[in-house]
């Protein structure tokens, strides 16, 4: 940053905020899934910001916190995973009791605009907007694991951070609750609706398959053997790339993979680019990537995208360098990415939850113990779900999470995604963009000298990105 002192984040408040009807039976224990336990690694962090604030300052209070309380305490009274509190059972898997304990909102002032943060800030600037805190060792009982906070910016800018562990939920999930409760302040009835907690099919699943050995489990072996270097420095740039220049991207691998979608095509790209920047492995006869979707459509809910809680699939595409190098390269590695993301079916998810099971039978009932899922091997996290016809096309797309509007119908002009604890290889996250229809962000860590020189890439750049809090590049 240009100045450390103004563009310094101050947080000057804090409070709990809980839910307004009590959850009944009081002390509640819900169990976490075996999906939910692979995943408690790594924390989740997301940003939106706004050019003025949302919140309307006229009410039955006098500050616009106070306004904002009552829609959130509302809501929360549908979540009690967010306002319980994280224990374990008898054999030292984790549970949620609900006890309403409430999640901790904190208030933030930024000594500049809006503007300014999103030109000149980076990620280590961007960490100060939402709250990095690991759960506690021993005993979590008293520890809130959601919080918000709400930021300040000079000019009555604001963005709002949300952190919890991956352990509750996904990012999908972060998106559904803040637009919920944006729907909520508004008005807008939608906002009600009580999320789906847990996975049902646990309850009532086929027998174990433990033969049929997914590629998704074969990708937790592999990665339970992998340690990657925490002690490398790691930085943090995003890319936002228009409509138009997507659109010409996926024009020119047409005739070879004519239904890519943006998410394909542009971790094809980003994977041969930063290949070439790890010189010791770019001659290698082999080069692999994780892929991580989302899998609600494939866990039998009534409303998908009302699932709370973890719906990831991860997996390995390994690719020989042949096909990755030459003229052609990009539109194989598009094809690859395009049949592995369209091939993931209900059995990974079945054999993988089934593994994990048959795992803790033989470990006196504790579940295997968690292992780092982003970054072992570069890491490439779609959000391609999020995006949507609009209510009045079907030709034009729109995303949700743009969509999240308080009372003033203003939208978010970004969001950020980050996930703790993902050091290593790298992780890339392609998330819709504000701009709507196949323009997208692309926010990529690599080891710091790897991220500097992807800055200068030239057929990245090529596309005429968009740097968004990237330190002013």
């Amino acid at each position: 940053m240009t100045d450390s002192n103004q563009h310094q984040v101050n947080v000057h408040s804090r409070l709990t905020v809980v839910s307004s009807t009590p959850t009944e039976p009081v002390g509640r224990i819900s169990a976490l899934s075996p999906i939910d336990h692979i995943m408690s690694t790594h924390t989740v962090h997301v940003i939106y910001y706004y050019l003025t604030s949302p919140f309307s300052k006229q009410g039955r209070y006098a500050m616009d916190l106070d306004n904002v309380r009552i829609s959130l305490s509302d809501l929360l009274s549908k979540y009690p995973w967010m306002t319980g509190r994280l224990v374990r059972d008898v054999h030292g898997n984790w549970e949620v009791k609900y006890n309403d304990a409430g999640i901790r909102m904190f208030k933030a002032s930024v000594g500049t605009t809006v503007d300014e943060w999103l030109r000149f800030a980076d990620e280590s600037d961007e960490r100060n907007l939402t709250v990095w805190e690991d759960m506690p060792d021993g005993d979590p009982t008293s520890w809130s694991p959601f919080r918000i906070q709400i930021n300040e910016f000079v000019g009555g800018g604001i963005a709002i951070g949300i952190s919890f562990p991956h352990l509750l939920a996904d990012p999908t999930s972060a998106n559904l609750f803040y637009k919920s409760w944006t729907d909520a302040e508004r008005g807008d009835p939608t906002g009600h609706h009580p999320p789906i907690l847990g996975l049902p099919q646990l309850n009532n699943r086929p027998p174990p398959n433990i033969e049929n050995t997914s590629i998704t489990i074969k990708y937790l072996q592999k990665n339970s053997k992998l340690a990657p270097d925490i002690s490398t420095k790691m930085a943090t740039f995003s890319f936002k790339f228009s409509n138009k220049m997507i659109k010409q991207g996926l024009s020119k691998i047409a005739e070879k993979c004519p239904n890519a979608t943006p998410y394909e095509y542009l971790t094809a790209l980003f994977w041969l680019q930063i290949i070439k920047l790890k010189t010791l492995n770019a001659d290698s006869p082999t080069h692999s990537i994780s892929l991580c979707l989302d899998a609600r459509n494939l866990l039998d809910v009534p409303i998908p995208k009302k699932f709370f809680g973890n719906a990831l699939h991860f997996s390995q595409l390994c690719l020989p360098n042949e096909m990755l190098i030459g003229d052609n390269g990009l539109a194989e590695a598009v094809e690859s990415v395009h049949h592995h993301v369209n091939g993931m079916k209900k059995d990974d998810i079945f054999s993988l939850i089934d593994w994990i099971e048959s795992s803790r039978e033989g470990l006196d009932g504790v579940y295997p113990k968690a292992v780092q899922m982003y970054g072992p091997e570069l890491t490439c996290v779609s959000l391609e779900h999020l995006v949507i016809p609009k209510h009045d096309s079907k030709d034009e797309l729109e995303s949700l999470v743009y969509e999240a509007k308080f009372r003033n119908n203003e939208k978010p002009v970004h969001v950020s995604y980050h996930v703790g604890k993902a050091e290593g290889a790298g992780l890339i996250i392609v998330a819709p963009s504000p701009e709507g229809g196949l323009a997208r962000m692309v926010t990529v860590t690599l080891q710091a000298a790897e991220a500097v020189k992807l800055c200068e890439d030239p057929v990245i750049m090529g596309m005429v990105p968009t740097m968004i809090v990237s330190g002013g590049r």
